[in-house]
């Protein structure tokens, strides 16, 4: 590859070599062989079928709500926090969770973040931006590992990558130094927006790996980056709901990940980044399409059981639609939502329970909080922790 596609090393006044990304789109262009053009279809037409299929969900924001967690939980995972769904469902119900509270805390930071950066893109008037990307940042870390890291704003320090502990001189990668953020940033800005032939897989392609190249803040870097190809998508109207989340494919592929990402710095190979690319939104696409299809099942299956058992009253088949809606619900919370009577709502929570519909999960004998365990294990796919 040519040196112009690559960047330079520039050694700094302490005698270590940061790395100066070229701007983008990649110079020469990127070259489009048959492999490259069968992914970028392949792409673009999973993709299209898993905004078609969005639709044909009962309650898309709320199956959207549950798919955020799973994102945030993957996309923290592969920094090395360790929470599960359940954990974090335990949390939002005011629940002592098994895992770490502070990096449960984390994830639901990712989750406010996502929500924050999709509702700013709904206003008119707001585009994607820099800004954008700082106040992201700003709620990704309140409160949290990290929070001292000067949340909200780029590093004024240098930063680098390698094994957990190494030091500056041990380091597998330097970005930038810190005084050159501004215009790399920028640039970065500029051509997010500029009018181009570019296909907009392609392009967030691109960007997400130059962001992650430059790593403009102290910490918290490759979460950014990753809702970012969200809210590109959305914000283009590739998407009309946020649906692809690529966490799940680069935690099963963290080294080939890490690896093609360097190749871009090392070789300027764009193209076998871009190939690697794509491929995650195939899977991801059909993996999550395939998620309606089952949680769509799901609830076919469960009415026909409620009927066989004998539990097929108005009540309970409206309690099966509420818990699509909320996965982690109480009796009280029943008797509320249905307008019953108390004993009412403990007979249908129980028959639930008996038949396996619902898990109690509190370990209380009052106040006791139950699970819709078949629903929660479909959207959990993926971000089971393995133990040591």
């Amino acid at each position: 590859m040519t040196e112009e596609r690559v960047g330079k090393y520039i050694t700094q006044l302490s005698g270590y070599r940061a790395f100066i990304p070229n701007p983008l789109p990649p110079n020469p262009p990127i070259k489009y062989d048959e492999h490259l053009q069968f992914l970028l279809s392949e792409a673009d037409r999973t993709l299209a079928r898993l905004d078609g299929v969005g639709l044909i969900l009962p309650n898309p924001d709320l199956f959207i709500a549950m798919y955020t967690k799973k994102e945030a939980l993957l996309s923290s995972q592969i920094e090395g926090t360790q929470a599960s769904l359940e954990g974090v469902l335990a949390f939002e119900a005011d629940l002592t969770p098994k895992e770490d509270i502070n990096e449960i805390k984390e994830v639901v930071n990712y989750v406010k973040a996502m929500n924050y950066g999709m509702s700013r893109l709904k206003e008119d008037d707001f585009p994607m931006s820099l800004r954008l990307i700082k106040e992201i940042h700003k709620i990704l870390l309140k409160g949290v590992r990290g929070a001292s890291q000067t949340p909200g704003e780029f590093r004024r320090s240098q930063n680098w990558i390698g094994p957990p502990g190494c030091t500056l001189g041990e380091a597998i990668f330097i970005p930038p130094p810190h005084h050159m953020l501004d215009e790399l940033m920028s640039d970065l800005e500029k051509f997010i927006h500029e009018e181009d032939n570019i296909p907009p897989l392609v392009k967030i392609g691109l960007i997400h790996a130059h962001f992650e190249t430059i790593h403009p803040f102290l910490d918290g870097n490759g979460r950014i980056g990753r809702l970012l190809i969200s809210f590109y998508l959305y914000w283009r109207g590739i998407l009309g709901r946020p649906l692809l989340f690529l966490s799940i494919y680069l935690k099963k592929n963290r080294e080939r990940y890490y690896d093609y990402l360097m190749r871009t710095r090392t070789e300027g190979n764009w193209e076998d980044w871009l190939k690697f690319f794509l491929q995650g939104v195939v899977d991801v696409s059909e993996e999550a399409a395939s998620s309606v299809k089952e949680i769509i099942g799901l609830k076919d299956k469960l009415k026909n059981e409620l009927f066989l058992k004998k539990i097929g009253s108005a009540h309970a088949v409206k309690l099966l639609d509420v818990l699509f809606d909320r996965p982690l619900i109480s009796v009280s919370d029943v008797e509320a939502l249905l307008e019953v009577s108390r004993q009412t709502a403990t007979n249908l929570v129980n028959g639930f329970n008996r038949i396996g519909i619902l898990r109690e999960i509190s370990g209380k004998k009052r106040y006791r909080k139950y699970i819709f365990n078949d629903y929660v294990k479909i959207i959990a796919k993926g971000t089971e922790i393995r133990p040591g």
